[in-house]
Parts: structure tokens; sequence; C-alpha cells
């Protein structure tokens, strides 16, 4: 379904419906209905209309401002013209023509807005009890005398409408829209609507019109400030009309610059009127920290006051704050210099490249990569030379636009520059080869010129420790690590080198299974505050693996709930990485189905080229948990993806990619397929020293059932810190002895770690050997436990499940082949396959046809489709 404007779905308030539907349904001595009151736009109309929906005898009247002067104007449509003369005469008469039909439900929308006349009606049939009553009344609004008494003597239920829940607003959006939306999104639109039905209906179609609100990889996301259809600003447009000069000077002002300190406000548009604008609702003052602070009451109010200014004076109006902060002294904080220059470039006064260039490293910093572009871009205007060109390239770098990083870069001739500059002219153009273009010969080429042109001892660190970073990145693990150890011991060091260092060493230590050398790293070193705040991340994540290795997924998850705060859609790209880092921690705690969710949004957000060292570890966790949740196409389809963008430069993500890939074997019945892909994959992590990964490997081959796992595992133990291997060891020592005690003692410790899916394999496991021994009332407990695990996963459906489900009397090699005739290859296909001969193929099939009782291929391939 796609997005139609003007076509809202209902979403459900189950507890309010229920509770308005039993006060409608269930006759009481005491009351007679119910009142629905709440906010305009929150869903009062809605959720009464719905209430009503199937209810018989069901009249409908709606207040109004318009009928308000007319008596019984409410009633008109529903209620014959009277003859009567007198007020008395007109209620009776009305009261006669409305309950003539027998009993009705009295709907009255608006019911604040009713003339004198109609609420007095409507409170004397309450009253009498003649009819059942439900009305809708707007929070905050004077309401007549006859109206509020009906809930204040308890004959109507009062049932006050909260705003839309985050997840509620979630419902709204996607029913809408068709599909899922990003969770930054979400936030963005759920807190500047206030979780307001209605103003979050006018805020998706004004950013559908603006075009920031658009579809990609299927999820809808938000690019840019939430945007208001011309027909709700008209609608807001109310509450400001024909204010003071000097109110709507003070709205003027904080709708270019909110939140704004309040003494700031005073000083430019007088205390008098910003009190008056207070008093009116039209805006409200907090504290933020040792400050009072003044924001509008309504998130939305300022994008309409913003809209009636024009450009000359909103030009005056700028450059007046901007002076006013300037005054104040240079800001200290990011947020205060991002605001001084935004202020700066679109108001009158001087936007000196000085300021440009502090708002462009504080976006950066900040993590909001279009706003870095666009204080940059303002800052080589102004003639900030390599300070604003470097800037403007990281920007550009960032949001994947590689050849007009190179065309910036190409601006600046290295040989007029100083070490410094020379830094930032190579490291960028070096990230730009590695990362955006997939260059790593360029990548080498800038790494040799840094070589050749720096010599400062302390600059020469910063050249080790990328050096460091690029190494981790290739897979060279020990080298990384040993390289990234010496700079961070070397007295010498500055904090840019010793960040890149730590960078190289935790995501290095994290897969060679140091991870108690990984916790002291991250204690001791900090991102510098010249560092691209998305850098950041990076270091984070092998904190993260190595905690998740570890089998330390609560302190992971404290980990990842810490990076979570973002504030603006500029700032898509650092919330995607953590998006990765919720999704990965989910797949380890064998919550698949929101991890599926959290990795589709973070491989959304993270499209660009550049992204690719993070869209990679987000797109195998994808596909290796599609594959055990059974949708192996997806897995494929995908996996083939990854597997065409993997290059030496970022072979760090082979052995990953490699285990996703026997998953997908497994679940194409390919089982012997997919532990010889296990082990290779530890294999290949091995000889790069990156023993966790290779223990990560052969847990899944263990989960695939192979008995020759547990050797390797146990020697590795020997190398790997944290809890988690020795159960791996245990565990698969106990799938080669078909030890069901044991494989149950492992599930319990997988799960008490949180690995539910590990914890899942190892019960169904232990549930195939207790039923092989005959022990059928055990089997039955261990494959309990297996299903509800696997339930809790979100369904899985791997092999161990599989075969504890529905055991076959075939070996490996049999099943293996009876999943391939079953999915229609020919034994010769088979055979080419398996690298094996057709005729041992036939043999295969031949056996496994007498094993489960079935005449031919065709018997065989539909008694394992059956399962």
């Amino acid at each position: 379904m796609g997005y139609v404007s003007g076509k809202w779905p209902l979403v459900e308030r189950r507890v309010e419906f229920d509770a308005a539907r039993g006060a409608l349904t269930t006759r009481t001595p005491e009351r007679c209905g119910v009142v629905l009151t709440g906010s305009a736009g929150v869903g009062k109309t809605t959720l009464a209309r719905q209430v009503t929906q199937s209810l018989p005898n069901v009249r409908w009247v709606v207040g109004s401002e318009s009928a308000r002067a007319i008596p019984l104007g409410a009633f008109a449509p529903i209620v014959p013209p009277s003859t009567a003369t007198d007020a008395v005469g007109y209620l009776s008469a009305a009261r006669e023509s409305l309950l003539d039909a027998g009993a009705v439900i009295l709907g009255v929308d608006d019911a604040h807005l009713l003339d004198p006349l109609s609420a007095t009606l409507l409170h004397q049939l309450a009253i009498d009890g003649d009819a059942r009553i439900i009305a809708t009344v707007r929070s905050g609004e004077t309401v007549p005398d006859a109206v509020l008494s009906l809930w204040k003597d308890h004959y109507l239920e009062r049932i006050e409408l909260d705003a839309f829940t985050r997840e509620q607003s979630i419902d709204l959006l996607e029913q809408m829209l068709g599909g899922p939306v990003e969770g930054l999104s979400v936030d963005l639109m759920w807190e500047a609507s206030g979780g307001n039905a209605l103003f979050l209906h006018h805020l998706v179609d004004g950013a559908r019109e603006a075009g920031t609100l658009r579809r990609d990889a299927g999820i809808w996301q938000l690019r840019g400030n939430a945007s208001i259809t011309t027909e709700f600003a008209t609608l807001l447009e109310s509450r400001i009309t024909s204010l003071p000069d000097g109110v709507n000077n003070a709205l003027n002002l904080l709708s270019l610059c909110e939140p704004i300190e309040v003494d700031m406000l005073v000083d430019l548009a007088g205390e008098d009127e910003v009190e008056e604008a207070e008093r009116r609702g039209l805006l409200r003052i907090t504290e933020d920290g040792r400050q009072l602070v003044a924001r509008f009451a309504h998130p939305l109010l300022g994008e309409v006051v913003r809209r009636r200014i024009g450009r000359l004076r909103g030009r005056r109006l700028r450059g007046q704050l901007a002076n006013a902060i300037a005054a104040r002294g240079r800001p200290r904080s990011g947020p205060g210099r991002i605001r001084l220059a935004d202020l700066a470039i679109d108001g009158d006064s001087d936007a000196d490249s000085r300021i440009m260039l502090d708002a462009a490293r504080s976006a950066l910093a900040l993590s909001d990569v279009a706003a870095a572009e666009r204080f940059a871009r303002a800052a080589v205007e102004h003639g900030a030379g390599i300070d604003g060109l470097d800037l403007l390239s990281r920007s550009l770098l960032w949001q994947g636009r590689p050849d007009e990083v190179e065309a910036t870069m190409a601006a600046i001739d290295p040989e007029t520059l100083d070490e410094v500059g020379v830094l930032r002219w190579a490291l960028t153009r070096l990230a730009n080869f590695d990362f955006a273009q997939g260059d790593g010969h360029g990548g080498d080429d800038m790494l040799a010129l840094l070589r050749a042109r720096i010599h400062t001892p302390s600059l020469v660190l910063l050249v080790d420790a990328v050096a460091s970073v690029r190494a981790m990145m290739a897979g060279e693990l020990e080298a990384a690590a040993e390289q990234a150890r010496r700079v961070l011991r070397d007295d010498a060091v500055i904090p840019a080198a010793a960040y890149w260092a730590a960078f190289a060493a935790q995501r290095s230590m994290a897969l060679t299974g140091e991870f108690d050398e990984v916790a002291e790293i991250a204690r001791h070193v900090d991102i510098p505050p010249s560092m691209d705040g998305l850098v950041r991340y990076s270091a984070d994540f092998g904190e993260l693996q190595a905690l998740i290795y570890a089998g330390r997924l609560t302190d992971a998850r404290t980990l990842a709930e810490g990076c979570a705060q973002f504030s603006s859609p500029g700032q898509y790209l650092a919330w995607g990485m953590v998006q990765t880092f919720v999704g990965v921690l989910e797949v380890a705690e064998g919550r698949y189905e929101h991890a599926v969710r959290s990795l589709r949004q973070a491989t959304a957000a993270l499209t660009s080229d550049v992204m690719s060292a993070w869209s990679f570890p987000a797109r195998i966790a994808l596909c290796t948990i599609l594959a055990q949740l059974g949708r192996c196409d997806e897995a494929k389809q995908l996996a083939a993806s990854v597997r065409s963008d993997l290059r030496p430069h970022v072979a760090v993500f082979e052995p990953f990619q490699r285990v996703a890939e026997a998953w997908i074997a497994a679940g194409e019945g390919q089982l012997s397929e997919a532990i010889t892909i296990a082990r290779a994959a530890a294999a290949v992590a091995a000889s790069s020293c990156g023993r966790a990964i290779a223990a990560e490997a052969l847990h899944a081959s263990a989960r695939l059932g192979d008995p020759d796992a547990a050797d390797m595992l146990a020697e590795l133990s020997t190398h790997v810190d944290g809890e988690l291997i020795g159960i791996y060891t245990r565990h698969a020592a106990a799938v080669a002895s078909k030890g069901a005690a044991a494989l149950e003692d492992c599930s319990r410790e997988f799960e008490e770690l949180g690995a539910r899916a590990s914890a899942a394999d190892a019960a169904a496991q232990a549930s195939t050997a207790l039923a092989d021994g005959g022990e059928r009332t055990a089997a039955v407990r261990a494959a309990g436990t297996a299903h509800r695990l696997a339930a809790e996963c979100g369904g899985l459906v791997t092999p161990a499940m599989i075969t504890m489900e529905d055991p076959l009397p075939l070996t490996v090699r049999e099943r293996e082949i009876a999943n391939l005739v079953a999915a229609g290859l020919s034994n010769r296909e088979i055979g080419e396959r398996l690298s094996l001969s057709t005729r041992t193929v036939e043999g295969h099939v031949y056996r496994a046809c007498m094993k489960v009782d079935v005449e031919d291929r065709a018997g065989l391939a539909a008694r394992i489709r059956a399962r």
C-alpha cells in the first residue's frame, strides 16, 4: 500500500474504547454515558465515532461557533422545526421528536460549543436517563454549566484522551505510509507533533509535499526539518492573529532562535511583551541548567510564525539575534556555535569565517554532516582556505559524495602545505579512497606520501595510528593491535593519535579475544574535540563486540543505550550506526524480530559507499538471522550483495560473511556444506589471529551438529577472555558425545547469559539426544524449553529445531541430498553441487527412500517438503 494524502487510518485505543463502549451499553441508575475530553486533534471524535459505529439508533449533533447564537442550533439537523413560542416549548418539542423512535444513543461532538438551549436539552436527557450519551469536549475551553455538570454530577463518565504514545504514533504513521518508518524519523515527528494525531497527519502531508519524507530501501525517512501544510498553518494562525506588535515581535525572534535565553529575549523584545506572550499560552518558560529559556508552547507554532516573516525582516531579526549572541562572548557549546553561525549566514550582520569554521567543527562533532557542509561552504566563501576546504571535504565524505571530495581537495597544492596541512589533506583523501571509492591502492599512495612528508614525532605517531586502523580493516589483526599498542605507549602521543590507535586496538582485540585489554583502553581514551563525531562510534563498536563475545550482554546493552541520543534529522548517519549497535546486540540476545527491524533501518540509513564499514556488520548480521528464521531467499539475496562489495581493504569482515553463508546453506538443507563453510570461516579468522570470531564460527558449526568443533574450541579457550568461550567449548563437547544432560546444562547457561538462540538449539539438541535414548518424557521437557526459546527469538527454523520436530533416520549426507531432491535438483546437479559422482548420489537417494519408507525420488521430495 502506498501513501495517500488525506487518508488517515485508525489507531487502536483499546482501553479507552472498551471503557466508552461499556458506558454506552451497560445501563446503571447513576450514569447514562460518557464524555471524551482532550486537546484539539487528539482523536476524540474519531474514537467516539468508532465506539458508536456498530450500535443501533445513533443520532449525531455537532456544536459550532456559527450555530452557537441560534437556540437549539446544534440539534437543528435532527429535530424538525417547532411552532412553540417559548424556550420551554422548544425544549419539549425537541425532546419529544428526538425520542419518538424509542431508545436513542445521542452523540454530541464539541459539546463545549453548544448554545445554551442545546446544552439544557442535553442536560435534561442525561438527568432523566432517556438517552445514552457520548460527547466530546476540548480541554482548556470554556464549557457551558449544563454540560460541565454532566460529569461533575457523575451523569457521564469522563475519559481523558492523552496524546499518542510513541508506539501508537509508529502504528499510525506506518498504516498511513504503507511501510516501516525509520525510528529517528518517528522520534522527530512524534516530538514535533506532541503525539497529536491531527498534527501528525499534517506533518506527514507537509513533509511529503516538501520532499523531505522519502522512501529508501523500503524504509520511510525524514531528511530535513518537519514541514506543515498550508491548511494546517491556517488553523494554527488563528492563535496568533490580532496580537499586539510587541508580542508579535517577541514571537518572531523566538521562531528564529528557539530555545532562547529569557533575558536575551527580554532585552530584544521587552519584558512586558514576553510576559504577555506567556500569559496568552503562546510560549513557555523552563529552566535549562542555571538559566531560564523560552520555547513555544507547541513545537509547530514556531513554523507557523516563521512563515509569516518576510525575507528582509527575517534578515534584520537574525542579524539582531546574532549580534546579541556575539556580544555575550564566543559561545562555549557546540549547539551555541551552530546557532550563532546559522543566524549569521542568513542575517544582515557580518558572517566571518571564524564563526563558520567553529560551527562546521561543532556540527561534525555532533554528527550533523549536512549542517557542517553548509557552514564549511560559507567559511570557504569567506576565504577560510585549507581549514574550510578540509571541513567541507570531510562533510562531503560522510555524505557519500567522493567525487566532490576529490574536486574540493584538488584546489589545494600539497607542496604549499606545512606538515599539519599535509596531514589533513592526505588523511581526508585516504579515507575517501579507502571507504568511499573502495580504492585501496589510492589509500596506499596517500599513506606513502604521509610517510615521506611527516617527520615530527607526534605527527608520525598519528600516521602510525591511522596505519593501524587500515591494518585492522584489512584483517591484519595482530599487526594492527601491536602497532596501536606502540602508539598508545609512546609519551609523545597526541589525543588524535591516541584515539585512532584506540579505535584500531579495540576493534582488533575484540576479534582476537583480548577483551580485558579492550575494556582497559576504553576507560582511558576519550574522543578529542576536533574529531568528527561519527568516528567515536567506531571504537565504541569494538568495545561492544568485546562485551558480546565475552558474554556480558547486559553491559553491552548499557553501552548501546548510552549512545542513542539524537535530536536532528541531520544526525541520521550516527543514528544508523547506533542502530547497528542495537541490531548486533539483539542478534546476540536472540531477539531476532527486533534485530530484523533495527538492522533493516540501519542499512537503509547507511546507504552511502563511505558507510560500507558500518553497513557490512549490519547486513551480515541481518543475513545470519534471516537464514535462521527460515527466510533464506531474502538472506541469499542480501548475502550476494555483501559478497560483491567485499574487497581486500575490508577483509576483516570475510569470516563474518562466511558464517552467514554457512547458515544460509543450512537453511537450504545443505548441512554438511554448511559445516564445511563454518569451519572455513574459523580457519580464515584464526589465520589472522581472529580467535574470538573463530570461536563464533565454530560455535555455529556446533549448533549445526558438527561433532568435531570441540577440540578446536578447547584450544581457542586458552587464548580468548570471558565466560562465553567456556560454554561454547562444553556445548561442542556435548554435541560430539550426544550428552543430553550436558546439552541441557549448556542451554541453561546460554539462557542465563541472555543468548536465547544458542540456548534454544542446545535444548533442541538435548531433546533429540533424549529421544534417541528412549527417554520420551525428558525429551518432551527439553523440547518444551526449545520451543519457548525459539518463540522468544521470533521463530527459529534451524537444523537443530527441525530435527527435533521431525527426526528422520538419515545420515547427515543422506539428509542433505534429500533436501536438494526436495529443492528440485537432479542427481547430476546434486553431484556437481556436492562434488560427488552421479552414481554416489543415486545410492544415497536409494538408501534415503528405504529409510523413510517411500518408493521414489518424488516420494522422498514430498516427505521432506512436508516437514
